[in-house]
């Protein structure tokens, strides 16, 4: 059982990180107990296990008496002397009190004890080896499932992937290298849990700040994001150098640094938007390339209406709303899309714009002016094309087909004189 002892701790100290003599102080305390009922009330009792050969011994600090009233607190000067030549009266001595058949019993008694030890320690060790790295990403390995929740071993320890964490798309095997996001490190009634997280924002955050080394040095700012875990990511990102193309230099050259994040998010799609300042631009950015046409911004309420046309309005929405809703996120801004309504002109309203037109000839009733739409003639153009004889067959026309036409004549030419006006002013 000694040597089992023995391999059980070499075991946790190299699988789990907890030093061997941490491991042995909390085997010794577990001991005590056993040793304590084994051994009755003895004076400053204690347990030792050899390193080496793995006894377990029992010792208790007996006080050098002439007559040895208690055996359990005192030794009497003869015996103390066997074992210290140079005790005296007073004296405390260091006495072995280890009965017979006690490391078996002891080891059966203590084993619960040292187990509960044990996992104490490595709660303490997973506290404070993660409370300071929360933030980071981690790599480690899908190990079981618990209903809906992933338990992923990190190597020396676990840590839990809920449900509510997971990408909705994406679907882990057991066995699976995956990259998480460390939440959280928090202190639960069962000890420290280590809480990742691949639907976080701040996962797609901290995959560019690892990849974009102008990110990391502080010359690119991340500004804003908005996620929508396994469907679409919008970043926002600006430059504190004027020289450095803040959008370029994240999708990386032919696209390679921006494809690596992509690659890790399963295909997500991911938008780097250039932040500005100015509303107008900043969403015109997120919402590129739909082409918008009008803004109605309330600054007090932070919302804004955008008139597009009807052709871009589902390019502008994207599916089930998503680019509108991303871009409310990212911007903080209410964000409502509307397609520009433009009134179509009826039959009716062009034919009376025509009528309108050929009236202002002078010579030209309304009436007459009426009839000559209505017979196709909707322009000073097309009645030049016409003749007194097609005039004269038009009901209400032929008494006055020849005076029509003259005045048809005359308008065309002081059009073409005011022209050619216009055109000698032009050149002068």
């Amino acid at each position: 059982m000694n040597a089992e002892f023995l391999a059980v701790i070499e075991f946790w100290e190299r699988e789990k990180g907890i030093r061997k003599e941490v491991l042995m102080a909390a085997v010794e305390e577990a001991l005590l107990s056993a040793a304590k009922k084994a051994v009755g009330p003895a004076r400053e009792l204690r347990c030792a296990i050899d390193p080496k050969s793995g006894d377990i011994r029992a010792f208790a600090k007996l006080l050098v008496s002439e007559k040895v009233i208690s055996k359990h607190d005192q030794i009497s000067l003869f015996d103390a002397r066997r074992i210290k030549p140079d005790a005296q009266l007073g004296d405390e001595v260091e006495v072995e009190v280890t009965p017979a058949n006690f490391g078996r019993i002891a080891s059966q008694n203590a084993k619960q004890a040292l187990m509960q030890h044990l996992r104490r320690a490595e709660k303490e060790l997973i506290y404070s080896e993660f409370k300071d790295r929360t933030g980071e990403i981690v790599s480690g390995t899908v190990r079981r499932f618990e209903r809906s929740d992933v338990i992923v071993d990190l190597g020396k320890f676990e840590a839990l992937l809920p449900n509510r964490e997971r990408v909705p798309t994406e679907e882990y095997q057991i066995g699976e290298r995956i990259r998480c996001f460390v939440r959280a490190v928090e202190n639960t009634a069962h000890g420290p849990e280590i809480i990742l997280s691949r639907a976080d924002p701040q996962f797609v955050v901290k995959l560019f700040q690892l990849e974009v080394s102008e990110i990391s040095d502080g010359t690119i700012e991340i500004k804003a994001i908005a996620r929508e875990p396994g469907f679409r990511t919008k970043l926002a990102v600006s430059s504190r150098d004027e020289k450095v193309d803040p959008v370029g230099a994240c999708v990386g050259l032919r696209g390679q640094r921006v494809k690596n994040i992509v690659r890790e998010l399963n295909n997500e799609k991911v938008d780097i938007i250039k932040w500005d300042t100015n509303i107008r631009n900043y969403l015109t950015n997120a919402l590129n390339p739909a082409k918008l046409k009008a803004f109605d911004i309330d600054e007090a309420n932070r919302r804004v209406r955008i008139m597009v046309a009807e052709d871009q309005l589902s390019l502008a929405i994207g599916k089930r709303g998503q680019n509108a809703r991303l871009t409310s996120k990212l911007t903080g801004w209410h964000v409502d899309i509307e397609p520009e309504f433009v009134q179509k002109q009826g039959f009716e309203e062009k034919v009376a714009q025509a009528v309108e037109a050929v009236a202002i000839i002078p010579g030209i009733t309304r009436e007459e002016a009426d009839i000559l739409v209505h017979h196709g003639f909707t322009s000073l153009e097309d009645l030049m094309q016409a003749e007194a004889m097609d005039l004269a067959e038009m009901p209400g026309l032929a008494e006055r087909s020849a005076e029509i036409m003259d005045a048809i004549r005359t308008e065309a030419e002081h059009r073409k004189f005011r022209i050619g006006e216009s055109g000698d002013a032009s050149a002068a």
